[in-house]
């Protein structure tokens, strides 16, 4: 394991750099950054809900006084966990990528607040979002605040006199996912483009540009790695990410020409040296959107048809173990 502790807060990660993390990591629990250099302040992300931003606002800012003040926030894709604290961080330049703010309108609070209040009568996938998600965040207050400033490609940042490179590599997690980067320090935020010790989520893919993103990751001068959830990392949690994308890929295939249904295969697929990984019923989600892919499909995945999967998914699992989760 890399020597930083998992634990719940802010890490100082060196040279003016900080990790914001949360434990265990699962559904929701999403990782923040600061970047610090004199009186100036960048913030990489914010978290699903305001009591979670508030409260880590008010430790970033007891540690770092000049965050008192933060005049950029950097959104590293559009997920609620990852922007839906925005509006706490007042009159700062919110900074995305062109796909991610695109994104973020179609799940912006108020759509997403509209889902959240229905689930009663949305089925099992409904309980199956509200057991993971709906009762353990609070969506109140929530107001439309989307990123002010959007780039295409890349876009190189100034916070004093550290020099930031913010890339967008094509769709991978979601349409809009960048990196941060910062070359000096050699350190690197990247957003839901890594996680570590948990099972991602593919909602866009192609899972091969995901792989390529991975050996991007790889090729940079780089020694400190926050991922958007799960423990700081270093190199070594990259290749194991991105062999566990590899893994799956094959196997989905395998099942896909085999005519196998992608719920039975996602249940097929053994989880072998990744046994220990959070949220193994998100192969449900992976599966399917690698089978969306096989097939050439455009179609958006059913977000309500996969939650169902794996409401069964965890019942299944929570039966077998003798235990109600």
């Amino acid at each position: 394991m890399t020597k930083w502790q998992y634990t719940k807060g802010l890490h100082d990660i060196g040279r003016g750099c900080f990790a914001y993390l949360q434990p265990d990591g699962s559904w929701g629990w999403s990782n923040a950054g600061l970047v610090t250099d004199g009186d100036q302040t960048l913030l990489v992300d914010t978290l699903f809900d305001l009591p979670l931003t508030a409260a880590m606002l008010e430790t970033v800012r007891d540690a770092v006084p000049a965050a008192r003040n933060i005049k950029k926030l950097v959104n590293t894709h559009a997920n609620g966990d990852h922007t839906f604290g925005n509006q706490l961080v007042e009159g700062a330049e919110i900074i995305a990528c062109r796909e991610c703010a695109d994104e973020y309108g179609e799940w912006a609070p108020s759509q997403f607040g509209a889902f959240a209040a229905n689930w009663k009568q949305l089925g099992e996938g409904g309980a199956f979002f509200h057991e993971v998600m709906g009762s353990v965040f609070d969506w109140r207050g929530l107001v439309d605040t989307p990123p002010t400033k959007v780039f295409d490609k890349t876009m190189e940042l100034a916070v004093g006199g550290k020099r930031l490179t913010l890339t967008h590599l094509g769709t991978a997690h979601t349409r809009g996912d960048i990196l941060v980067h910062i070359p000096g320090d050699r350190i690197l935020y990247t957003g839901d483009l890594l996680f570590v010790g948990g099972h991602p989520v593919i909602w866009e893919g192609p899972i091969g540009n995901w792989i390529g993103i991975c050996d991007h990751i790889l090729g940079l001068d780089v020694d400190v790695i926050v991922p958007g959830h799960g423990p700081i990392a270093e190199k070594a949690q990259v290749r194991e990410f991105k062999a566990y994308l590899e893994y799956i890929a094959q196997e989905a295939r395998r099942h896909f020409d085999n005519g196998v249904p992608a719920d039975v295969a996602a249940q097929k697929i053994s989880l072998d040296r990744f046994a220990s990984w959070l949220d193994p019923e998100r192969m449900i989600i992976n599966v399917a959107s690698l089978y969306r892919e096989f097939s050439g499909s455009k179609a958006p995945l059913n977000r309500l048809e996969l939650f169902t999967h794996m409401k069964h998914w965890r019942d299944r699992a929570a039966h077998h173990h003798g235990h109600p989760h």
